[in-house]
């Protein structure tokens, strides 16, 4: 049975093993999902010599049914939609805008929150490692490559320390390369795989993103 990892910053400093082929490149950004992907990519950015920064996502969910995703917002101002939703249910155009303007709001909020008044990253051209603390069905991953291609980076990289080993398979088909680092069965759930799982706050992200900042400036 595969021992689960003491918290999140571990959980980093394990899969920053597993990307050693992209440590000390000047090409390499890590960006992670917020919140709870921040800590593990604060490892991976320090052990890779590499910049950090969020990836800020928002799903569009269908007015009334909001668990069903229409498409999603992210980090740049990209918006992505689910075509195929979009047309089975036939929803138009200005309510897509409505509910895509109040999570770029939301979205905004958070930048904001997280990133101050530094500029999001120019990843294009880059190879983008995009980490979070763990996948069970990949949906808002797979958001986030959807909206990172419109950026056009080089190359898109997903890293997790833990995944469904089906949801690893499957994201290949979408990413560059994806690099799960332990892929128990039965997976379960994300925080089984961890001893202490507890929330990561906003204060905690702040603190990371502007600890790995300073550390990019002194290099």
């Amino acid at each position: 049975m595969l021992t689960r990892f003491r918290d999140r910053r571990e959980a980093g400093r394990v899969l920053a093993q597993e990307l050693a082929a992209y440590a000390r490149r000047p090409d390499v950004v890590v960006l992670a999902l917020p919140r709870g992907g921040v800590p593990v990519a604060y490892e991976v950015a320090r052990a890779l010599g590499a910049p950090l920064d969020v990836f800020l996502v928002r799903k569009l969910g269908v007015p009334g049914h909001e668990e069903l995703a229409m498409g999603a917002v992210a980090t740049g101002g990209v918006r992505v939609l689910n075509d195929q939703v979009v047309r089975a249910l036939g929803i138009p155009p200005d309510v897509i805008d409505m509910v895509a303007a109040w999570e770029q709001q939301e979205l905004a909020r958070r930048e904001r929150l997280y990133r101050g008044d530094r500029p999001p990253p120019d990843v294009k051209g880059r190879t983008v490692v995009l980490v979070d603390d763990g996948l069970a069905t990949g949906a808002t991953m797979r958001a986030a490559l959807a909206a990172l291609r419109q950026q056009q980076p080089a190359r898109r990289v997903v890293a997790v320390p833990t995944a469904a080993a089906q949801t690893c398979d499957a994201l290949r088909t979408e990413a560059d390369d994806v690099v799960c680092a332990t892929t128990p069965e039965p997976f379960d759930a994300v925080g089984f795989w961890y001893e202490d799982f507890s929330q990561t706050t906003d204060d905690e992200v702040r603190e990371l993103l502007d600890r790995a900042a300073r550390a990019d400036r002194a290099a």
